[in-house]
């Protein structure tokens, strides 16, 4: 369904939401709701909720747009999960378990791992193929752990790889940063890198050497790592999300994946000759919709204490009647949910990459555009509560 324009405007809490003229809503407060529908185990909801995290959810380390509060009103007074939700964010470089465990600390609610869809989980479908072989980590935090919690066994990361070359990043001399990772190295790590070609480079998270780690990886995808070697075939390189801008502490939004991809790319393009290779994964590829539907239909079935939840007469399946995608960013939250179709929703909010100056994105339009992800939720519960 598209929406052309917006030509509604409601009034809640003085805050404004754009909603097209078609969703129409009875008014009811979440809190009834939450007495009247929330749910029994014979009962089951029929939607589900999808958030993204930088720019909705928390800006740097912050919590914005009251997201503490708004995210009680999805769990009952004892605490209870009761309506299924999780954050799909294409963020990475912390395990799924940690960044759940960090989320509940400063939300304020219980949040499993199993409700934390990090992208950089699309890199498994190579798990087999790389499983043994020597591959590269690049990015933010700890890529090669995540890495290896996901099975692969010869993972190391760009840093620790580059740090048994000597000189390979001629500008080292200039970088005076206030930490430096120390490895246990050990005579047989060196010689791996040394001698061992690297068969891919995964992109798990922002890379932060930008000028290193693109040295590095022409270095590997023109000759698999190994110094005087003559070019050989482009070793794979995947990306978790192919994000060009996202929502940080600062005011303007902040260069992501994306951007870095674009930079490697170039030059590799530039000083090779030949186009670089390369598989992009996160939103807004159809996949992550896909697989968040079957996460959320198994985050139903859980909080109704186990038992399967029946639907049509087949026991343990439930088809959701919508799902509701709330993001900041229009051409990764919004464009994968309106690629992703029936039943997903999207929901744009203003405390991210998408400012507010318009009253939707004229080239990836959402369903309802609010001010914050409280708006969102309340959206949600009234609309769900009068249907």
């Amino acid at each position: 369904m598209r929406f052309s324009k917006v030509i509604r405007v409601l009034q809640s809490n003085k805050r404004n939401i754009y909603v097209s003229p078609l969703l129409r809503f009875e008014s009811c407060s979440p809190s009834s709701f939450s007495r009247r529908q929330l749910h029994s185990n014979n009962s089951p909801t029929s939607f589900g909720i999808a958030f993204d995290i930088d720019g909705v959810i928390i800006r740097g380390e912050t919590p914005i747009g009251n997201s503490p509060q708004a995210l009680r009103k999805l769990y009952d007074d004892s605490g209870n999960l009761k309506i299924p939700y999780l954050f799909l964010t294409n963020g990475g470089g912390v395990p799924e378990s940690k960044r759940a465990a960090d989320l509940s600390s400063l939300l304020g609610v219980n949040i499993l791992t199993s409700q934390v869809a990090q992208y950089i989980r699309s890199l498994t479908e190579n798990r087999k193929r790389f499983q043994n072989a020597l591959v590269l980590a690049v990015g933010k935090g700890e890529p090669a752990t995540v890495m290896s919690e996901y099975g692969f066994k010869n993972v190391m990361s760009i840093d620790e790889y580059a740090s048994y070359f000597d000189d390979i990043d001629p500008l080292s001399h200039y970088k005076h940063w206030t930490c430096k990772t120390e490895f246990a190295k050990n005579n047989a790590s060196k010689e791996k890198a040394l001698t061992e070609s690297v068969k891919a480079a995964f992109i798990v998270s922002d890379p932060v050497d930008w000028s290193r780690d693109i040295q590095v990886l022409c270095d590997v995808l023109r000759y698999m790592g190994i110094p005087q070697e003559e070019s050989r075939p482009q070793p794979p390189v995947y990306f978790a999300s192919d994000d060009l801008e996202y929502k940080a502490a600062f005011p303007f939004n902040r260069l992501g994946m994306g951007a870095f991809r674009i930079a490697l790319e170039s030059i590799f393009n530039r000083s090779t000759g030949s186009d670089l290779v390369y598989t992009s994964f996160g939103k807004p590829n159809p996949f992550v919709f896909k697989n968040a539907e079957a996460v959320l239909k198994q985050l139903l079935m859980s909080t109704h204490n186990g038992d399967n939840v029946v639907n049509n007469g087949e026991s343990g399946s439930q088809t959701f009647k919508t799902l509701y995608m709330i993001g900041d960013n229009p051409s990764v939250d919004i464009k994968g949910a309106r690629q992703a179709g029936h039943p997903w929703f999207s929901i744009l909010t203003k405390t991210g990459v998408f400012n507010g100056i318009l009253q939707n994105d004229r080239e990836f339009p959402a369903d309802l555009v609010v001010d914050t992800v409280e708006d969102a939720i309340d959206y949600i519960l009234k609309r769900e509560c009068s249907s």
